[in-house]
């Protein structure tokens, strides 16, 4: 007998050792709240904000690292507690909002800067979707992106998220990406792929933040610190 529970415990504990760290800590609870426009982008419609924290959501859930609250429950909750478009919370209805849709961190996002720039010539020929010389055109686009805790309205991580994309060259008239309702026209252009590109980067910090941290934290940090180093390179003061 035993030597049966020696042997139990044995591959109990084999079992244990097996577990990934991400599998044995709890999954955050995590919603997105829809993205707001500061960048006075004119392919921006209303909708665009809830698609886009629609790509977000579905990127977050493919990681298989969180719990993610869907966005009808979290477009209802919203409605009742009147969430500002600046983004801010009070700790009394931070609270409400834990409780009503189970989210720990609720995402916040602002696009702040939209840029496209066309360069090049008209010089070039397409056939069956495949464009080839021509103009190129390049877009950037710039995320101001917050996490909240929702029980206690306190800014957990903030970050701006940058993205570029350009078109031109050869180009295929295939996208893989997946985008549907108004941004679906969007998809191939410039500005689509900056925001596709935004989404991503987007999705690898918050699991970086709030899941795996060590090592990928000091490489966002390095990165926030390049962005803001060229940002002040870029303005010149008066002197």
């Amino acid at each position: 007998m035993i030597r049966y529970l020696s042997i139990a415990a044995t591959i109990v504990l084999a079992l244990l050792f097996m577990v990934s760290p991400l599998q044995a800590k709890a999954k955050p609870t995590i919603a997105v709240a829809e993205f707001k426009n500061q960048s006075g982008a004119a392919w921006w419609r209303g909708g665009m904000g809830w698609e886009i924290a629609g790509m977000v959501t579905n990127e977050l859930a493919s990681t298989g690292h969180f719990r993610v609250v869907e966005r009808n429950k979290l477009q209802h909750v919203l409605r009742e507690q009147d969430l500002a478009a600046s983004g801010r919370i009070r700790r009394s209805t931070a609270a409400r909002m834990g409780q009503l849709t189970g989210a720990k961190y609720l995402v916040l996002g602002t696009v702040t800067s939209y840029e496209e720039a066309t360069e090049g010539t008209d010089a070039g020929f397409s056939f069956k979707g495949i464009s080839i010389g021509g103009k190129k055109k390049n877009a950037y686009v710039a995320v101001d992106l917050r996490v909240v805790d929702s029980t206690t309205g306190e800014i957990v991580a903030a970050r701006t998220i940058e993205a570029k994309a350009k078109s031109g060259g050869l180009r295929l008239g295939l996208h893989k990406w997946g985008f549907g309702g108004r941004f679906g026209k969007f998809s191939k252009t410039p500005a689509g792929k900056a925001v596709r590109a935004c989404v991503m980067h987007i999705v690898d910090y918050l699991d970086c933040v709030l899941v795996k941290k060590g090592n990928c934290l000091a490489e966002f940090e390095a990165a926030e610190q390049r962005r803001k180093a060229k940002t002040k390179g870029s303005i010149e003061l008066d002197e």
